[in-house]
């Protein structure tokens, strides 16, 4: 009998920060997104930060999140602690993102 294996997921994302976005909000975002670690059921890494590459292209903030199958990411997009960040940030950014099965 044969088993497929979950694999994991990987969610990435970089933000250009609308002009009328704030350096406090700024911050708020590292700590918030941070923060879903623990709350997100199947998320088992978050990391984020400043993106410092010369060729970000205006996005000056971004990260990765790893999560144990594509279930489990399926579920993060309608969790109440995403959609509470949502409601906040998605007025300051441009958001870009890439998904992807590991």
């Amino acid at each position: 009998m044969c088993f497929k294996m979950a694999h994991m997921y990987i969610h990435c994302f970089a933000f250009r920060w609308k002009p009328e976005a704030k350096r406090e909000e700024m911050e708020r975002a590292v700590h918030e997104i941070q923060n879903l670690q623990g709350q997100i059921p199947g998320l088992l890494e978050t990391c984020v930060g400043r993106n410092d590459s010369p060729r970000g292209q205006g996005y000056t903030f971004g990260g990765v999140m790893k999560f144990s199958d594509k279930t489990s990411f399926e579920a993060y997009g309608s969790h109440p602690a995403h959609q509470k960040l949502l409601v906040w940030l998605m007025p300051l950014i441009e958001p870009l993102e890439l998904d992807f099965e590991a």
